[in-house]
């Protein structure tokens, strides 16, 4: 008699964690934004940044626009 109370409580137990694990994935998923049409756009750098071959001059003004001189604090 007691050995199968204890087989039922173990299956009662294994449900019990498969529903936890479909509980945890379905949280996951209402996490996660959503792709595709019906999810919120994702930001684009498209046409924010200057193409091309980076030359010497760009690098000089992105040194001088990062590292300003000290006299300017």
């Amino acid at each position: 008699m007691a050995e199968i109370q204890e087989h039922d409580l173990l299956g009662r137990v294994r449900r019990l964690e498969a529903e936890l694990e479909h509980l945890r994935r379905d949280l996951l998923h209402r996490l996660t934004p959503a792709t595709g049409p019906s999810g919120a756009a994702l930001p684009s750098l498209f046409g924010k940044l200057r193409g091309g071959d980076v030359t010497e001059d760009m690098v000089e003004e992105a040194k001088r626009g990062l590292f300003r001189n000290l006299t300017d604090i």
